[in-house]
């Protein structure tokens, strides 16, 4: 009897060591290694993710030395340490790792136990009913529910994943936007300065013109408004400088009062791209619309699902019982559940799940609608930009400083009067300033169109 016991104790025990052994050789060790599930119908590699990143941002061992910065080194750097973008790619592979999951049958159970004395496993002598008992039991679900279940999650991981691409894009557009912003702010200041020091020496010369009787005070007062109005620009352009650097280190995920270097020249991107051909690119590259349609599938595999929860999911235990001075007994059992109640249950899973699917729908043409018109506002930001480029160069700054140099020439022989020459100088100012505003706008619209056509637009 003590034999029979302990062999059954051994039984039990094993059973219970092969079922824990068996989930544990599923799982990877310490949270690592990502399964690799298929991912189909992408053309996006899968981000790799680094570990041991820094939990805040840190300017120690990253200094930006030299005179320049190019943009392409602070793009690289952006797409290196990013933490939005190590977000999404830690999400995107953390999706991938669902699919083998929901592929997969329920967990076996395994239970025992004992019918006689109160001592554990152990019988009463000279009665039938009293026994020792094992029952393994697995759950199946019913034909074709493991693959939908593991296509809704492979179609959500794609989305994931273009939700990751599109935040990388995203990344390096709001890199290129504060860079154009840093070099207008940059080229602004010193085109300003430069002005400043011009006219503190118009200053003088009013000021000298007036102490010997060939000028007026009220030139000379002009002078200095205008000097102060320059300071006061000055401090406007210089906020707006170190708010344009803070973002870039803000992307860099650097500390915001690292210091940056001054951007390199701006080059004038040679763009030549019609709005239907714009459209069409993004029609086909947006990430946006890819996630949106990848969830899309989705529902329409979830509609399927809540269909086949009409049919029963299936449930077979085997079970032996040790008995004392008889024959153990073998027994199976198959079970089925029964949706007596899918006029509440699964009959609503069905309209849940297709209004999800309408809602996906609706977000797709909601996306499209969006990129239509994101495109098209750009791309007349763009063109009108280029076209003030062009005026600006070829004609209103050439001319407004030959203006500016005929009546310098002309107040100094006292032909023209100081606020007609004062004028002119202002408006040279201001033009060639607006002339890099426009440059900055026409780099910024191409810059936010990368994104929807996955084209380097920008030089």
């Amino acid at each position: 009897m003590n034999s029979r016991r302990g062999s059954f104790s051994w039984v039990l025990a094993g059973a219970m060591v092969l079922s824990t052994a068996s989930a544990g050789a599923q799982a990877p060790p310490n949270g690592s290694g990502a399964v690799d599930a298929p991912v189909a119908n992408s053309n996006v590699f899968a981000p790799s993710v680094p570990t041991g990143l820094p939990s805040g941002p840190t300017a120690k061992n990253d200094a930006l030395t030299g005179q320049e910065i190019a943009l392409q080194q602070l793009v690289a750097i952006a797409l290196a340490r990013n933490p939005g973008i190590k977000s999404a790619a830690e999400r995107f592979q953390a999706e991938r790792s669902r699919v083998p999951q929901v592929r997969s049958l329920p967990d076996p159970m395994v239970s025992g136990g004992w019918m006689g004395n109160i001592a554990p496993f152990s019988v009463q002598q000279g009665d039938p009913s009293s026994y020792r008992g094992l029952i393994v039991s697995q759950a199946f679900p019913f034909p074709g529910k493991l693959g939908l279940r593991g296509k809704i999650a492979d179609r959500e991981a794609e989305a994931g994943q273009w939700e990751y691409e599109q935040t990388r894009r995203q990344v390096v557009s709001d890199v290129k936007t504060a860079y154009y912003a840093y070099f207008y702010d940059n080229k602004a200041i010193e085109i300003t300065e430069k002005n400043k020091d011009l006219l503190q020496k118009l200053e003088n010369i009013a000021e000298a013109r007036y102490r010997v009787g060939k000028g007026i005070q009220q030139d000379v007062l002009r002078a200095q408004i205008e000097v102060a109005r320059i300071d006061q620009k000055l401090i406007v352009l210089q906020q707006e400088e170190d708010t344009a650097r803070a973002r870039l280190n803000t992307l860099l995920y650097r500390d915001l009062e690292s210091p940056l270097p001054s951007p390199t020249p701006v080059k004038v991107a040679d763009f030549h791209d019609s709005l239907e051909v714009l459209y069409a690119m993004a029609h086909r590259n947006d990430p946006g619309l890819e996630r949106d349609k990848r969830m899309v599938e989705s529902n329409q595999y979830a509609v399927h699902l809540a269909q086949k929860a009409y049919k029963p999911d299936f449930d077979v235990a085997y079970s032996y019982e040790q008995r004392p001075d008889m024959q153990g007994m073998h027994g199976v059992m198959v079970g089925v559940n029964i949706p007596v109640f899918f006029r509440s249950k699964q009959r609503e899973g069905v309209i849940e799940a297709s209004h999800e699917l309408n809602a996906a729908r609706h977000e797709l043409d909601d996306r499209l609608n969006e990129v239509n018109f994101e495109i098209k506002q750009q791309y007349l930001a763009a063109t009108a930009a280029r076209n003030l480029m062009n005026l600006y160069s070829k004609a209103i700054v050439p001319q407004s400083s030959l203006a500016l140099e005929s009546s310098m020439s002309a107040y100094e022989v006292g032909k023209v009067d100081f606020l007609s020459m004062l004028e002119n100088f202002v408006y040279v100012l201001n033009y060639e300033v607006g002339y890099y505003q426009e440059l900055s706008n026409y780099e910024t619209a191409l810059a936010r169109m990368e994104p929807l056509v996955n084209t380097d637009l920008t030089e």
